[in-house]
């Protein structure tokens, strides 16, 4: 495994267009993703989005947005998530597989102008995996990409 990384925050959405409520701890289904999200099953099992990358869009725009408004289930720190298609990535107990990009829609413009196409670049929407192991996940949580044995 390479350097770890940490879960810094945990939000679950209720329904499409729904709140984001935080969480101190989750539970990851595999197949499934997280038990009491919206979107369960299919390709969008967890969205994941690197606080590091947030932190720039954020400085970028001169604004302070909570990350809660990219409406996606997880926040890591201390690993990028460019171009990380198809990588298999740790937390806590659990694995999940990358499986692409997360494109930002019209309600990051709805909560701050600018802010959708400052994230169409350098996967700044981040990123959908599929849960591959079922377990809880809590905040501060290790996080590591996991590399191929050769």
């Amino acid at each position: 495994m390479q350097p770890n990384g940490k879960l810094e925050r945990i939000w679950i959405k209720r329904g499409k267009r729904g709140p984001m409520d935080p969480r101190t701890a989750a539970q990851l289904v595999a197949g499934l993703g997280l038990i009491d999200n919206a979107n369960q099953g299919g390709k969008r099992q967890v969205t994941i989005i690197a606080a590091e990358r947030w932190a720039e869009l954020m400085q970028e725009l001169g604004a302070q947005l909570d990350p809660a408004a990219r409406r996606a289930n997880l926040m890591i720190s201390g690993l990028p998530l460019q171009d990380s298609r198809g990588r298999l990535l740790q937390i806590g107990g659990c694995r999940l597989r990358i499986l692409g990009e997360t494109r930002p829609c019209e309600r990051m413009d709805e909560a701050l102008p600018g802010l959708r196409a400052c994230m169409q670049r350098n996967w700044g929407g981040g990123v959908f995996a599929e849960v591959l192991d079922s377990g809880e996940i809590a905040v501060g949580d290790a996080v590591s990409w996991i590399t191929a044995a050769t």
